[in-house]
């Protein structure tokens, strides 16, 4: 089992690789960041006091924490980290997961992509100063940047002559008004374009696609792929974004050698870009399994809770609260799997009239799962069942306020149960 070190570990990046191996039985992650954020509500072993990349100690404090907990491979989850890393491979004492150093500087800066692949018949028309620019509007991005932080269309000269004069690195090209689309790809360790998958960027938030759908096959992408794989020495995953422009022929926006934060939608139809890409590190020779069809992503805000509630019990309720509108509550029963998994004790605590175990046979529950099946009468009181260090899970708001005054322990509602969750892996 390989020991992988993903930094950072707080962006939408980290959770992406975060989701794609923490069921792999050939790795343990740990996260590692600079500053306290929502990777500790995803890694169990999650470091927040390593210096941010390019700082003084950050070479040095890297290595303590991987020799320390040995790690075998650090995965860059960020553009910058990822070029800070791969400069820094010689002095780091674990491998960097990455393309080579080349491509991620070339990759690094929009300008220097484009210099690289001019002549290139999908490069938009691009400009090193407003002298250049024959008609407006053009649309202008930091060189150095990623997703769509910075950018934006100017529409006349004054406004473009006092954005290059800020002292900012840009990147103007000709405005593309088409639809924008990113593809993800992957590159085994022999060089061969392997995986080849344009996807929408149907609504974006802080330059991240947060609706996105497969698009159909296209030779014209698959080509410009072709064409990158060539100029490019990648390893493993990666991705590019394409724009149409007036016509509807796609123009290069940009490349990036690492995984893209929206290729959940990838993995979720088999092909998991973050692991085949650690097959790459480990000199494996892999397969592909793609399931064809057509999936949905839409993402939103999620809350993740951290709770400082200590428990070794958990009293759950059956009618309108483990079983809802017929159907098993599928938060509640997966908190209490979790209960199980961490050695907790789980006391099924029910008036149910009728069989109770003839109802859990009947949703596919296994009686297993408790560690005692309390099975009251309709007038008893549940008070007297319940021991300290526990908490009580109810619909009932009247059952709640009576265990709260009684017994002093924290009491759960249904929709308090998200709070009790943990995802950390």
């Amino acid at each position: 089992m390989k020991k992988i070190l993903i930094f950072p570990a707080g962006t939408e990046i980290a959770f992406e690789i975060h989701h794609a191996l923490r069921y792999s039985k050939f790795v343990e992650l740990y996260g590692g960041g600079s500053v306290r954020d929502h990777g500790e509500m995803l890694f169990k072993n999650c470091l927040e006091d390593i210096p941010y990349v390019g700082r003084p100690g950050f070479v040095e404090k890297l290595n303590q924490v991987t020799d320390k907990l040995g790690i075998d491979y650090i995965y860059p989850a960020h553009d910058s980290a990822c070029l800070s890393l791969i400069q820094e491979q010689e002095r780091l004492h674990a491998r960097v997961v990455s393309s080579p150093l080349e491509t991620v500087e070339i990759c690094r800066s929009k300008n220097a992509t484009y210099r690289h692949l001019e002549g290139a018949d999908y490069l938009p028309r691009f400009y090193s100063g407003a002298e250049e620019v024959e008609s407006y509007p053009v649309f202008v991005k930091p060189s150095v940047g990623q997703g769509a932080q910075g950018a934006r269309r100017v529409d006349d000269r004054a406004h473009l002559e006092e954005l290059l004069a800020s002292g900012r690195e840009y990147a103007v090209c000709e405005y593309l008004p088409g639809r924008e689309v990113s593809v993800d790809c992957f590159t085994d360790r022999h060089g061969v374009l392997r995986f080849v998958s344009p996807r929408s960027r149907d609504r974006i938030k802080a330059g991240i696609a947060v609706r996105s759908r497969f698009l159909p096959r296209d030779e014209g992408i698959e080509r410009i792929a072709r064409d990158l794989n060539s100029r490019f020495v990648f390893n493993g995953a990666w991705f590019f974004q394409l724009k149409e422009d007036g016509n509807g022929e796609y123009k290069l926006m940009e490349v990036s050698p690492r995984i893209a934060g929206t290729s959940g939608l990838t993995r979720n139809r088999g092909v998991n870009l973050p692991l085949l890409t650690l097959y790459n590190m480990w000199g494996y020779d892999v397969d592909i399994i793609d399931n064809g069809g057509q999936l949905l992503l839409d993402r939103a805000f999620i809350s993740r809770f951290e709770s400082d509630i200590s428990y070794d019990k958990v009293y759950v309720d059956f009618d309108d609260s483990l079983i809802v509108k017929g159907q098993v509550n599928l938060s509640l029963i997966a908190f209490l799997y979790q209960a199980r998994n961490q050695g907790k004790s789980v006391y099924m605590l029910t008036k149910h009239r009728g069989d109770i175990r003839q109802e859990l046979e009947r949703y596919n529950i296994a009686p297993g799962l408790f560690t005692r099946i309390i099975h009251l009468e309709n007038s008893e009181s549940k008070v007297p069942y319940i021991e300290p260090g526990s908490i009580f899970i109810d619909d009932s708001f009247a059952e709640r306020k009576r265990i709260r005054e009684a017994c002093g322990i924290p009491v759960f509602d249904l929709d308090m149960v998200e709070s009790l969750l943990d995802w950390r892996a």
